[in-house]
């Protein structure tokens, strides 16, 4: 078994933790019914899609941290419709983020290869 970074265990908690809280916030609004309820499954989606990528990564699934850098850039792009200050700050979490998924420890971790 492969030890696991530090850095990919805060991620992957932190991704973990920022879907489940978002599915807990977004919970109320599926009670009630409107014209925009289908943005509600969207929001969803996304926010069990951290969920389902912190797991893999902690179980060292390699697709997960593309999925992780997806996400990430996913918000960096819905940020820019909010203000430059949102944008700016999620397109720092996504560098950071970037540099914590691909450097060699990462590699090393996510790699098929035992160590």
């Amino acid at each position: 078994m492969k030890k696991r970074p530090i850095s990919i265990t805060i991620v992957s908690w932190v991704y973990i933790a920022a879907g489940c809280a978002g599915l807990i916030y977004h919970a109320p609004e599926w009670k009630t019914p409107s014209a925009e309820h289908w943005q509600i499954v969207w929001v969803s989606a996304v926010r069990l899609l951290a969920v389902v990528a912190g797991i893999a990564m902690l179980r060292g699934q390699n697709w997960s941290r593309w999925l992780t850098i997806a996400w990430m850039a996913i918000h960096v792009v819905i940020s820019l419709f909010n203000s430059w200050e949102q944008a700016a700050m999620h397109a720092v979490l996504l560098t950071v983020v970037i540099w914590i998924l691909v450097r060699q420890p990462a590699r090393d971790y996510f790699s098929k290869t035992p160590a």
